[in-house]
This record gives structure tokens, C-alpha cells and sequence, in this order.
């Protein structure tokens, strides 16, 4: 953390969570990544997570992050995190770039006459396809390699510092391409191309901090578990491929906690669990926090895959 960071005063669970939005536009895109929806009144960061079904502390350290206060990995939960950056890459690859990419065809003349225009377009399909390979070998690999850490297994053939040693910021070729367009594709009066362009521009900020998040909250917190369980497994406390497997996980659920699971599974808010199970909203969201911090997951996806896997659920019930 530097200087400039410490003397600004960090986002905290109990601020209201359209005061940050207000001081930080860039942080309604966090609050999409995390799953969280907008009209949340006055409530705050702490109410709104929990609603949510999101780790408050990892929101925290994101939304910290990004707006250059101060934040801590050790208040980070990996399955969370990786949550939010696999629904950034959803985002990126499924949304933002093709979007990108009509507006640029659009606003170029793609007719087979102009050779620029062909080379611009060639070289965004090009760099979608790295970043399309890039964001691939993350869910892939790195993000399959920390969930194995968080079922408490270390892997023989794999760190997170392999990841590190191959991490390049794709936002790279896309300030390239910013260039390009910027020098060698002069027209007047072009407004969708000057659209396209600053589009262009914030996706390439938007990738920055992408990354940034990866190689300083990720990169430090799959570090220190990857320290805990070399230090637990040299201890002799738990076997070296093994913390906690599922079957006890299912032992510390309360039948009511399994109840509130399987109308998770169902996509029902918190309101309607608590009509379906005679509860208040109140006892909903703690019974979900309960569940988050004894299975360690927080999202309703990964809730589902839990449920399915356990026998809480079947898979025709989803």
C-alpha cells in the first residue's frame, strides 16, 4: 500500500452502499461482478452484502482497491474473489468486446475498399482472441487451482507463482489499437467512431484494474494459503492433500440451514425464503452467512453445485 493510499479512508461495512457509488462510478461495475443489483435505498455495505450473498470483505477489498484506499488480503475470501473475477471475464468476453466490435463495424468502412478499416477490424478480432485464450486458461487452470487449495489439497506440479511468471496485462494490444485508430484513421464528423474509441478506452482501464486485482489481491491471498496448509501438512495437523472434505462440511449444516440451501437452489430471494420457511428476512440473511462461512461459498451458483454434489438437492429440483 502506498502513501497516497493510507491517507485516504477506507470504504467500511457500515457506509451506505450508494455513498460509494456516488464517490466512485467505477465501482458500479464491482457491484455487477458481485451479483449485486441496484435500488438498495440506504441501506448498508454490510446489509446489502448480506442480502446478497456476498463476502462483505471481499467487496470491501475490491471496491478498496479500485478506488486506491486501503485494503487487506487477509479479510479476502478466494471463493468469492474468484466468483467475481470469473463473472468479469463473462463480461468482458460475452458483453463489452462483441459490443465493441459491432460499434467498430459500424463506424469503419468495412465494405472491402478501405485496407485500414480491414486491418483495424483484423486486429481486434485477433486481440479478442488472446484475451478470450488468456481469461480460458484462468477459469481453467488457475481458478480450478484454487478451489483445490480451498478444499485444503496442494497440488504437486503447480503454484500460484506459475500463474505470476506468465500474467501479462492484456490491455496491452488494445491501447495499441487505440493508437492506430487515433493516427491512421482520419474522418470528419465521425461521432460513432469517436464513440467507439472512447469506448475502446475504458475497456482498456477496465482490463487494467482487471489485472491489477489479480496480480494484488489474488496473487497475495492464494500465497498465504498456499503457506497455511504447507505449514499445517509440515506439521503433521491435517494430511497434506486433505483439510475438510465435503461429508463434514454436511455434518456442521443445520437441517434448517439445509433448508435455506435448497431454496437458494431454487433462485428464490430472501424475502421468499423467509415466507416458505414461516421466517423473518433477518434470520434468512443470518442463516446464509452462517452457510457462507462454514462451507466457504458465497454465491448461489456455487451453493447449487454443493447442493447437487451433497444429496441436498437432485439435479431436475434446479
Amino acid at each position: 500500500m502506498d502513501e497516497s493510499q493510507s491517507k485516504r479512508v477506507a470504504y467500511c461495512a457500515t457506509d451506505r452502499m450508494r455513498d460509494l457509488i456516488m464517490d466512485n462510478s467505477s465501482l458500479l461495475m464491482v457491484m455487477s461482478r458481485f451479483g449485486i443489483p441496484l435500488g438498495f435505498g440506504d441501506k448498508s455495505v454490510e446489509t446489502i452484502c448480506a442480502e446478497q450473498g456476498v463476502d462483505v470483505g471481499t467487496f470491501l477489498s475490491v471496491a478498496n482497491f479500485i478506488s486506491r484506499r486501503g485494503w487487506d488480503v487477509r479479510n479476502v475470501s478466494l471463493q468469492s474473489l474468484t466468483d467475481y473475477l470469473r463473472q468479469a471475464h463473462d463480461y468482458f468476453l460475452e458483453f463489452n468486446l462483441p459490443a465493441i466490435r459491432r460499434k467498430l463495424i459500424d463506424a469503419i468502412d468495412c465494405s472491402g475498399t478501405d485496407e485500414v478499416a480491414l486491418l483495424i477490424l483484423k486486429f481486434y478480432d485477433e486481440y479478442v482472441t488472446e484475451v478470450r485464450r488468456h481469461m480460458g486458461y484462468e477459469d481453467a487452470t488457475v481458478f480450478s487451482y484454487v478451489a483445490q487449495l480451498l478444499q485444503g489439497r496442494l497440488a504437486s506440479d503447480y503454484t500460484i507463482a506459475t500463474f505470476v511468471s506468465m500474467h501479462n496485462h492484456i490491455e496491452e494490444r488494445l491501447s495499441e489499437l487505440k493508437s492506430i485508430i487515433i493516427r491512421y484513421y482520419p474522418q470528419k464528423n465521425n461521432h460513432l467512431l469517436n464513440s467507439v474509441l472512447f469506448d475502446i478506452i475504458n475497456c482498456e482501464q477496465d482490463l487494467m484494474s482487471h489485472c491489477a486485482v489479480e496480480d494484488d489481491i489474488l496473487v497475495p491471498a492464494v500465497e498465504r494459503l498456499e503457506r497455511e496448509l504447507q505449514a499445517r501438512s509440515e506439521q503433521g495437523d491435517v494430511p497434506s492433500d486433505e483439510i475438510l472434505v465435503d461429508g463434514d462440511k454436511m455434518e456442521m449444516l443445520s437441517e434448517r440451514e439445509k433448508d435455506i440451501i435448497r431454496c437458494v437452489t431454487k433462485g428464490m430471494t430472501n424475502k421468499e425464503i423467509a415466507d416458505s420457511l414461516c421466517l423473518s428476512v433477518h434470520t434468512v440473511t443470518t442463516h446464509r452467512r452462517n452457510i457462507s462461512s462454514k462451507l466457504q461459498i458465497h454465491t448461489p451458483a456455487g451453493l447449487t453445485i454443493y447442493a447437487i454434489v451433497n444429496g441436498i438437492v437432485s439435479l431436475n429440483e434446479v
